[in-house]
């Protein structure tokens, strides 16, 4: 499926893993931002991805906890930066350009230190 390709946004977009173009996970599409006057039609500006995306589709205590834990940042992944979605996103750019992969690199540097053996 291509960006310009008709799709069931909830179904085909939210959720999914988003990998830049290096291959390197970026996160989860956690809600989608749309663009349009009215009588005219909407289109996909954009992916958001964050915790403070999610913040409607959880009860209030959860996302208080949530907000403790992971913070209330939204990232905004411009539509036209999507090469293609199949079962993830992938993305044209690296996720660093766009302000991705912050938590991600986070918990590398933090795992990279513990011993295994």
């Amino acid at each position: 499926m291509r960006r310009d390709d008709p799709l069931r946004l909830l179904s085909e977009v939210r959720d999914l893993q988003i990998v830049d173009r290096d291959g390197r996970n970026c996160g989860i599409c956690d809600d989608v931002e749309l663009d349009g006057e009215p009588g005219s039609p909407l289109r996909v500006a954009a992916l958001l991805v964050g915790p403070g995306a999610y913040s409607r589709r959880f009860p209030g205590w959860m996302m208080r906890l949530v907000r403790r834990v992971a913070g209330q940042r939204v990232t905004s992944v411009p539509w036209n930066c999507i090469e293609k979605i199949t079962g993830r996103i992938y993305l044209s750019v690296t996720g660093e350009s766009l302000g991705l992969r912050k938590v991600e690199d986070r918990l590398e540097r933090i795992f990279q230190r513990i011993p295994l053996s």
